[in-house]
């Protein structure tokens, strides 16, 4: 069942439009992430994060902290997972609740809803995970 809801989690594309102006190596990420493709979204951010030199860097590394986390639960690896998207979810934090046009706050609270579920399931576990849950990275409304 988590199978095909990660299938069709993965094929959904990102419902609305990401702001005007993000980098394009940022936008590429979050395509990538709302896409499920993890590992691609990883790629993209940590360029964009290793290009800036400004605060919001942070922000990249959070996104692809998240991103990486979801990753570890798809491998069925769930200290990777918690361990990653516990930073990342910290990394988030540091920001306004809309930053860059981005529902930074959004994802925060959903990212903390899957961490509950993962930390819930447990390690044996890790792979009854609902793959439908993992947020996408929208822009704030």
């Amino acid at each position: 069942m988590a199978a095909a809801a990660g299938a069709a989690a993965a094929d959904r594309g990102p419902g609305t439009a990401l702001p005007d102006g993000l980098p394009d190596l940022v936008r590429k990420g979050i395509e990538e992430f709302n896409r499920g493709k993890f590992f691609e979204c990883h790629e993209y951010l940590e360029d964009a994060w290793m290009e800036e030199s400004g605060r919001v860097r942070f922000l990249y590394q959070g996104i692809l902290q998240v991103g990486v986390g979801f990753y570890h639960q798809q491998n069925g690896n769930w200290r990777g997972a918690t361990g990653v998207l516990r930073g990342g979810i910290e990394r988030l934090r540091e920001f306004e609740s809309e930053t860059l046009g981005l529902d930074v706050a959004g994802l925060v609270r959903q990212s903390e809803r899957c961490l509950e579920e993962l930390e819930r399931l447990g390690r044996a576990r890790v792979r009854e995970f609902d793959t439908s849950l993992i947020p996408k990275v929208e822009p704030s409304r």
